[in-house]
């Protein structure tokens, strides 16, 4: 039988000199007895797809509101994606797959509902602001628990920790494992908001720029061929991963361009839609914010350790679109006439 030990071992043949390696892992803020069978990455990696957070992720948006179609990304889907091409740059370059897995499939556990604009209103709307990545680390160490409410929180590895804080914004993972899966969020996003975006007739493929697809590539899998190349060619045997700065520049190039044609168009985020959202997150913000009584009783357990505004918060960036929908429903017959 493989069991733990041998795993551990293992890496140190089959992995590059510059992966983690579990059995060097930071540990956890618990200690605890390590699992049998598992490395302590195999099972941050278990504990993520089984909580009640990842399962969420299916019912929450990625860029479209309300799609009509079955074929657009949900933040589900994304997350998937981001792990595929993570495991693909890290196994060419000999990392840590288990680590590299853990880190995308936990990345977005703490996204609003209706995407990166429920989350733009949430902020605005909370007195401590709100960041998604931020509020997945609070996720993993607070709200999902593996031992009850006297241990709360997943303990997950200091590891997967940073790599979900810092997969976003300035922050620089301090593992190769957290690098590969901050590029592989862009590269996914980009790529398949470019998809959902054509298949939607928001753009065609003579809109994108000339100069970025002669560099990257005319279609989908050309494009995601070419960074995920350029990002192992340019990565191997380095203390650091990260694109080339040519590819890098036409990543750029791109990701501006469906910030203009796409994020902030009103095409595909028309203003009416926006207003629903605003005021279902707002509306929902203040009705708990006023009411705390009505939040589950988990939340109010909370609350008496972290505040009533910072535990509604918590309730509402974990809903699901649908769900805040129809809660949002049933506040506003409350107090209709």
């Amino acid at each position: 039988m493989i069991d733990r030990t041998a795993l551990e071992e293992r890496e140190y043949s089959v992995l590059s000199p510059y992966a983690s390696k579990a059995k060097e892992s930071l540990g956890r803020d618990r200690w605890e007895e390590p699992c049998h069978v598992r490395t302590s990455y195999m099972r941050d990696r278990d504990r993520i797809i089984h909580s009640k957070a990842f399962r969420r992720l299916m019912h929450k948006t990625q860029v479209f509101i309300a799609p009509e179609k079955d074929h657009f990304r949900t933040r589900l889907t994304h997350t998937i994606e981001v792990s595929q091409i993570a495991r693909t740059i890290g196994r060419a370059l000999a990392l840590n797959e288990d680590l590299l897995e853990a880190i995308a499939l936990g990345h977005d556990l703490g996204h609003t509902p209706f995407g990166h604009n429920g989350e733009a209103y949430l902020d605005q709307v909370h007195p401590g602001g709100f960041k998604h990545n931020q509020q997945s680390i609070r996720v993993v160490e607070v709200l999902e628990g593996t031992h009850g409410i006297h241990q709360r929180g997943m303990n997950l590895t200091q590891e997967v920790r940073d790599g979900i804080l810092n997969h976003t914004g300035k922050g620089v993972p301090f593992t190769l494992e957290g690098q590969v899966v901050k590029m592989s969020d862009r590269i996914a996003y980009i790529n398949h908001d470019i998809d959902d975006a054509i298949r939607s007739g928001v753009l065609r493929g003579e809109d994108l720029p000339k100069k970025c697809v002669a560099y990257l590539g005319k279609n989908h899998r050309q494009r995601v061929n070419t960074m995920v190349t350029d990002m192992i060619e340019n990565s191997w045997e380095k203390e650091s991963a990260g694109m080339s700065q040519e590819c890098a520049h036409y990543t750029n190039l791109l990701r501006d361009f469906m910030f203009e044609r796409v994020y902030l168009n009103e095409n595909v985020k028309k203003q009416e839609e926006l207003e629903q959202v605003k005021s279902m997150i707002w509306g929902l913000y203040e009705y708990y914010l006023n009411h705390p009584e009505q939040l589950p009783a988990e939340h109010l357990t909370l609350a008496e350790e972290f505040g009533v505004g910072e535990v509604v918060k918590d309730y509402v960036a974990g809903m699901t679109d649908r769900y805040a929908h129809r809660i949002y429903g049933e506040i506003l017959g409350k107090f209709r006439p």
